[in-house]
């Protein structure tokens, strides 16, 4: 049986993997919110796919690059922590 000691350590380790995660996604997203929002207030082009689009795009590409690393921290993670409460050790 779990005690709550072993229970929120486990859960803070799984948020903190979660922070790990998303930080380049979320950073490819606000540097390519703030790039298109100061064109878009340098030029004063008010239209709302331009920002969508390039943000999305940005996104997937990061997405993409760093599934290596993600996919791996996360193995690392339920092999490391979770499979061994699993088995009770």
């Amino acid at each position: 049986m779990l005690d709550e000691v072993l229970f929120f350590d486990t859960l803070r380790q799984g948020l903190w993997i979660a922070v790990i995660i998303s930080i380049p996604i979320l950073t490819a997203a606000l540097v390519t919110g703030v790039s298109i929002g100061l064109v878009q207030a340098l030029t004063s082009i008010q239209e709302m796919t331009l920002t969508f689009v390039p943000k999305l795009a940005a996104i997937v590409i990061v997405f993409w690059l760093s599934m290596g690393f993600m996919t791996q921290t996360l193995v690392a993670f339920f092999h490391n922590r979770i499979v061994p409460l699993i088995i009770g050790g």
